[in-house]
């Protein structure tokens, strides 16, 4: 005879004198089925009894759910890591802006007017060392911690410089602040000279990145598609238009038109020299295409 269980026939006692060849040979294909459906026979001395569907599972472990979140923030700051190291010149600049706008605020008052003011860009300091005065008038962000150059510089450059990298930004923004400085200071140094404007006109305080910046933005939607290309430029327009309503310098808004028509002339050498740029057809949904040469591998 045959013990079923759950309606599964196992081979249980058999009279010795009794028993069905064929019964016995179902019995004995029916424990492999039993065993793959997951059931488990477990001998007692009334007999075997199936545990299967019954048995309660064992919860997983609490620390799961917590390992499963460490893995995610890792993998979020490997990703923010790359970013930051695929922008190296973005990032060390940034860092030097902050740390200067953090002394304009935390630093002795005096002091830092004197250092403003013998950073400035006039015709008295261009005049007397050129080279040293564009460089270090260049370490400030009118406004300090405060100044919304602060925000868009990283954001702007680091965009910029992922397409053309580090030296080709570097370039860029050089370019924009000693040729919009150039052009706006010169003028004044003739004018003085021919007795238009008053000597005290060689000494004004015009510092800043705000030159550099706006050539670097202006560079930039060079690459965009031209949706978004003609609405970048459009926003720059309006905020320096905005900008020369508050501000009642003319050199200083002179100056940003200017570095925004240098930002324009870029527009050649940035895109024969991208990492990748939109496709010929100009749709904003365009997709990116490599350029042939990575194919191979106070101001205010």
């Amino acid at each position: 005879m045959t013990t079923s269980i759950r309606g599964t026939a196992v081979p249980g006692a058999r009279a010795a004198d009794g028993g069905d060849p064929d019964e016995a040979r179902g019995a004995a294909l029916a424990v492999p089925c039993a065993r793959a459906a997951g059931w488990r026979l477990v001998a007692s001395c009334a007999g075997p009894v199936a545990i299967g569907a019954g048995t309660p599972r064992v919860p997983p472990a609490a620390g799961a759910g917590r390992g499963r979140r460490t893995a995610a923030m890792a993998a979020r700051l490997r990703r923010l890591s790359h970013a930051l190291i695929a922008v190296p010149f973005t990032l060390g600049y940034t860092l030097v802006l902050l740390g200067t706008g953090l002394y304009t605020h935390l630093g002795d008052p005096g002091t830092v007017r004197d250092l403003l003011v013998g950073s400035s860009t006039d015709v008295a300091h261009l005049s007397q060392r050129p080279l040293l005065t564009l460089l270090v008038s260049a370490l400030w962000a009118v406004g300090g911690i405060t100044s919304p150059y602060l925000l868009a510089f990283p954001l702007v450059l680091g965009a910029l410089e992922r397409r053309v990298g580090a030296v080709r930004t570097a370039g860029v923004f050089l370019l924009g602040h000693v040729l919009a400085t150039l052009l706006t200071e010169l003028p004044v140094a003739a004018s003085v000279a021919v007795g238009h404007l008053p000597a005290s006109s060689l000494r004004r305080l015009d510092y800043g990145v705000s030159y550099g910046l706006i050539a670097c933005a202006a560079a930039l939607a060079g690459l965009l598609p031209p949706r978004r290309r003609w609405a970048l430029l459009g926003g720059i327009g309006l905020a320096l238009a905005v900008g020369s309503l508050v501000d009642i310098d003319p050199l200083t808004g002179w100056g940003h038109a200017f570095a925004l028509l240098i930002g324009v002339v870029c527009w050649p050498y940035i895109r024969r020299n991208a990492r990748w740029r939109p496709s010929s057809n100009g749709g904003d949904g365009a997709g990116r295409r490599f350029a042939h040469s990575e194919r191979a591998s106070g101001n205010t």
